[in-house]
């Protein structure tokens, strides 16, 4: 039986990502060494390292004057290291869900740090809206999608200070302004690699503004110094992720993959709403393209359970809810094909006939 991959993260890669992965573990570059076991220092491995910056380049169409790094400690030492390196006194942020609320509290650590909206009135269902940002903040935090809640920022915003994304779950999945923001960033494990790299895109000149004293490995300009090989980087999730965004390149960029996300993800929507069995869980405008949750119908509650195990039975694989929501998410990221999203669909359609 097929399995259909909705896991949230580490998630589904592109096939193509895999095979040649598996193929550099094996043997890289025809070196006859394994891609595990070679110097990050070899040409071989230098060369994947610039590709990869190039091509992240070219498919966000980063403007000059930004980085692009890639480091260690997942999206979460980024949460420290970006007041750290940008928080003079104040700092803003929007509270959108669990990954916002850790990145607040890290940034109290360095001055103030302002939450100026939050959404965890309606357990996080919606975008806060109509929020003033104040004009001293040293910078303006936001989560672009939110994998455990199911909500998405779907435009870049235009504001006067430094704006900072957390993009580790819908990178790659629109096309982006990159010259409105300072800093973007994200783990790598959702739409680019296997766990253990994440990526970092920072505007220069906000680095170096700062009185405190930053300890080497969490000071930017210490990696962009070095080209992210001041220590000895993630290198087979680096070289995992150069395949992605070839895969990228080669089918389409970025805006097709926007089109095939939007198709994806309103072909399950629709069915939400359509199905008496289910019921969505976010606002409808604030939907997001790459983690899609709901859960049953207050009177067909019982049935939770037994429809897991008829959804599992199917191939639907990863596919729970998040303990904090409950229920169902299904992650559709670039990489998932449209044929599991049809899958799902059928496998709702098909549940409804047997219960409703």
């Amino acid at each position: 039986m097929k399995k259909h991959n909705f896991y949230a993260g580490p998630s589904i890669l592109p096939q193509y990502t895999i095979e040649n992965t598996a193929k550099a573990i094996i043997d890289f570059s025809d070196m006859g060494l394994s891609l595990m076991e070679i110097s990050h220092r070899s040409k071989q491995f230098i060369a994947v390292m610039d590709e990869a910056t190039a091509l992240f380049k070219e498919l966000l169409k980063i403007p000059d004057g930004y980085s692009v790094l890639f480091l260690g400690g997942g999206a979460s030492l980024q949460f420290c290291m970006i007041p750290y390196n940008i928080m003079k006194k104040k700092s803003a942020y929007l509270n959108t869900g669990s990954w916002a609320s850790k990145a607040l509290k890290e940034g109290k650590l360095f001055g103030e740090a302002i939450e100026v909206a939050s959404s965890k009135d309606k357990n996080f269902s919606y975008i806060p809206k109509n929020y003033e940002i104040p004009a001293d903040a040293d910078y303006f935090h936001i989560t672009t999608n939110n994998t455990i809640y199911g909500t998405e920022i779907h435009e870049d915003f235009d504001i006067d200070i430094p704006l900072v994304a957390d993009m580790s779950s819908d990178i790659f999945s629109r096309p982006i302004d990159v010259s409105k923001y300072a800093i973007i960033y994200g783990g790598a494990q959702k739409n680019l690699a296997p766990s253990g790299v994440t990526f970092v895109i920072l505007k220069n000149d906000i680095l170096g503004n700062v009185d405190r004293a930053i300890p080497t490995m969490l000071d930017y300009r210490t990696h962009i110094d070095k080209d992210s090989m001041f220590n000895t980087p993630p290198v087979v999730p680096v070289f995992a992720a150069l395949q992605t965004l070839k895969w990228l390149k080669n089918n389409g960029g970025i805006a097709e993959m926007q089109k095939k996300n939007i198709f994806k993800s309103n072909l399950l929507y629709d069915e939400i709403d359509r199905n008496k069995l289910f019921v969505g869980t976010v606002a409808k405008e604030d939907r997001s393209l790459m983690n899609i949750c709901f859960v049953m119908n207050e009177e067909y509650k019982e049935l939770e359970g037994d429809f897991f195990e008829f959804a599992s039975s199917k191939g639907m694989i990863g596919i729970k809810g998040h303990r904090s929501v409950g229920g169902f998410r299904a992650s559709t990221y670039n990489a998932l094909p449209l044929e599991s999203v049809e899958a799902l669909v059928a496998c709702m359609k098909e549940y409804e006939n047997l219960k409703a």
